[in-house]
């Protein structure tokens, strides 16, 4: 099953500066895990335990994950998986 996931400029540095690269997996976890296993380092910068990092958003076809099942919502083949950096700060 290829899942496309597209890859915030902060972490190409782990894919060798792809925008985009290929995984599969049932669930996010496990393509997550996929990830990590050709792109060493790169977990660890989305998941913290068993959830996403508190400043990164991952969306399932345009859709907030953490709206769904988080890191175990299920992926479908064909499916596409945005990682995006959380924004904050500014003046006030």
């Amino acid at each position: 099953m290829a899942i496309e996931v597209r890859i915030p400029t902060i972490l190409r540095t782990y894919t060798g500066g792809a925008k985009a690269v290929e995984g599969n997996g049932d669930t996010l976890a496990e393509l997550f895990a996929d990830l990590e296993s050709r792109h060493n380092g790169i977990q660890e910068r989305i998941v913290e335990g068993e959830q996403l990092r508190r400043f990164v958003n991952v969306y399932l076809n345009d859709e907030d994950v953490r709206f769904l099942d988080g890191i175990s919502t299920k992926l479908t083949d064909g499916d596409s998986v945005t990682i995006l950096p959380a924004v904050a700060g500014g003046m006030v």
